[in-house]
């Protein structure tokens, strides 16, 4: 299950290239249920995607190079290519009413922060992954986070790619 909510940002956080990053190229062979192709670095998937917004199944499958290209070649719409960078997000805080007990001291989450190429640019989005629905809805982003965009459809990836 993948549960996550997605942001637009304010301002890109300082130091930006000192985080790791992955270099991603999708495509979408289907939009419902979502199937996308995905090359991360020298990486290949296959995924299946359930429906949701905040929560959906999903699932991934390797493929190799050979596969990923001929179904790259297969793909609607357009690609999306994206700069991924990973930053830690070290005590991350949660609205208290939402009855969640307090993180563990050491509790870190990830933000990946996608820098989208042309045709996308300068699109720049922040997802955030949760272990549980409650702790997705009661997070409190950082400051240089902007709209929330989890339940915008038009942010949504394969959404992007299969229109102009």
């Amino acid at each position: 299950m993948e549960i996550e909510r997605k942001f637009t940002i304010k301002q890109l956080p300082d130091n930006l290239e000192s985080y790791p990053f992955h270099h991603i190229e999708q495509g979408y062979l289907n939009e419902s249920p979502v199937v996308r192709i995905r090359k991360e670095d020298n990486e290949y998937y296959l995924t299946y995607k359930g429906k949701g917004m905040l929560a959906r199944e999903e699932t991934n499958l390797s493929l190799n190079h050979d596969a990923y290209y001929h179904l790259r070649d297969k793909v609607d719409g357009r690609i999306i290519s994206k700069k991924r960078y990973l930053i830690p997000l070290t005590n991350p805080v949660f609205q208290e009413e939402k009855g969640l007990s307090a993180p563990p001291a050491d509790y870190a989450l990830t933000i990946e922060l996608d820098v989208f190429d042309p045709p996308f640019a300068p699109l720049i989005m922040a997802e955030v992954e949760f272990g549980s629905r409650e702790a997705a809805e009661a997070f409190i982003p950082p400051s240089w986070f902007d709209k929330d965009v989890t339940y915008c459809q038009e942010y949504h990836n394969s959404y992007m790619a299969l229109r102009t």
